[in-house]
């Protein structure tokens, strides 16, 4: 797998994981527990967090890529 496959297929992963967690926001406050509640909230922010600096650094990657061709 070349590098740019690699870093396609991994930002659709990402993409797939960012829509799974829309999925998860909405549907916290059924929980009906504020200390659950507030837990699930912050884990989310923190994964989304995370999953965001994936993102950042493939960009990144693919600028440094594609600044060799100017």
């Amino acid at each position: 797998m070349s590098r740019q496959e690699s870093i396609e297929k991994i930002q659709e992963a990402c993409k797939q994981i960012a829509l799974q967690f829309m999925k998860i926001h909405p549907a916290v406050p059924g929980i009906g527990d504020e200390a659950t509640q507030s837990d699930c909230l912050k884990s989310l922010h923190a994964m989304t967090t995370e999953l965001e600096i994936i993102k950042k650094k493939l960009i990144q990657l693919q600028g440094r890529d594609s600044s060799g061709e100017l």
